[in-house]
């Protein structure tokens, strides 16, 4: 859906309440700014959204199951199907999902400072908002929520972010990303460097150029797939408890990411794009829904099948795609209908404190 850290988030959060007015009111008897019109969607961003949505799920389908283990539990693997898993999904598709945040927060800005007064007012909404729905999510229905944790870190990083020149948000992406990665074992750690990374990829025009240079994809993606194999073999000869496989583990997240995004880049510009952008837009275009709504139904299916520690690789898997199947289904119908997934028109409601049109005319 997703999946980082001029003047403080105080005086963001200091403003007046015309400041929060700013959209969809007259203020000092000027015209209303004109209603928000949604912005020309890339779509091989909703691919790598959804992309990364169907390999976190596939993550989170046993911890969601029995209502606990957040999303920094570690559990050693088994059998050699569940290393396999391990080594394919676990922190490598979360930190997509967080750089693809700190995209959109950009491409937000770049909107709210073409139709807003107060554009940072419009940022600060939508990050509230999000904490709102992330804080439910994690009181009733499960503590590995991590829309709480964006939101936060939004807020403390990425917003105050927006005052700084894009130079200085790239450096502070790569420090933070390496102090996260040397010091701090990951996981949500280095969420605040991808937010910033995702930030500054924007601000410098890297979308506008995604689709072309495919050699640059290429060289990139082969570089992050032959570090990660070697930072994986350390990973898996460390073992949990050595301070190699605390730098290690995250790492081959981190690369196996990239190899990822530049593999999915590359091959949507194959014939496979139309197969690939039909499975993985719809679900990455609803992502936050799609979210949410994978946890109400895994809970349900283990509240029918049961015992959810015991399930195998296989079992895992087959309840992941069946969640995913559903979710796809109810995406495509709902998106011929509509413009959005619903609890995406409601964050959009709040941004902008302005109801946009939800039904496609017919």
């Amino acid at each position: 859906m997703a999946e980082g850290p001029g003047r403080s988030l105080g005086q963001a959060l200091g403003m007046s309440w015309n400041g929060l007015r700013d959209v969809g009111t007259i203020d000092g008897g000027r015209p209303r700014p004109a209603a928000p019109q949604a912005r020309k969607r890339v779509v091989a961003l909703d691919v790598l959204r959804g992309f990364a949505l169907c390999g976190i799920l596939l993550a989170n389908v046993k911890p969601i199951a029995h209502r606990g283990g957040e999303l920094g539990t570690e559990q050693v693997p088994e059998t050699t199907a569940a290393w396999v898993l391990h080594l394919l999904v676990d922190q490598r598709f979360f930190p997509i999902f967080s750089l693809l945040f700190g995209v959109g927060f950009s491409l937000l800005l770049e909107s709210a400072q073409a139709r807003a007064r107060q554009p940072r007012v419009v940022l600060l909404r939508r990050l509230l908002a999000l904490l709102a729905v992330g804080l439910v999510h994690f009181l009733v229905l499960w503590k590995g929520d991590i829309l709480a944790v964006y939101a936060t870190l939004g807020l403390l990083v990425l917003l105050p972010s927006t005052w700084l020149p894009r130079r200085v948000v790239a450096i502070a992406a790569g420090v933070l990303i390496v102090l996260s990665v040397g010091l701090l074992g990951g996981w949500y750690s280095v969420v605040p460097g991808l937010f910033l990374l995702g930030s500054a990829l924007a601000r410098y025009g890297v979308l506008k150029r995604i689709d072309s240079g495919p050699r640059t994809t290429a060289v990139l993606g082969l570089i992050f797939a032959l570090a990660a194999v070697p930072t994986t073999v350390i990973q898996l000869r460390a073992g949990s408890p050595a301070a190699a496989f605390r730098i290690a583990y995250p790492a081959a997240g981190l690369l196996t990411a990239g190899a990822y995004v530049c593999g999915m880049l590359l091959l949507l510009r194959t014939r496979l794009a139309g197969p690939l952008t039909a499975v993985f837009r719809p679900l990455g275009r609803m992502a936050l829904t799609n979210y949410l709504t994978a946890t109400m139904l895994v809970l349900a299916i283990s509240g029918v099948v049961g015992d959810s520690d015991r399930w195998p690789v296989g079992g895992v898997v087959a309840v992941a795609a069946a969640v995913l199947l559903v979710q796809w289904m109810w995406s495509v119908v709902w998106l011929r209908r509509c413009h959005q997934g619903p609890v995406e028109w409601l964050w959009r409601w709040v941004t902008w404190w302005q109801r946009p049109p939800l039904r496609r005319p017919r």
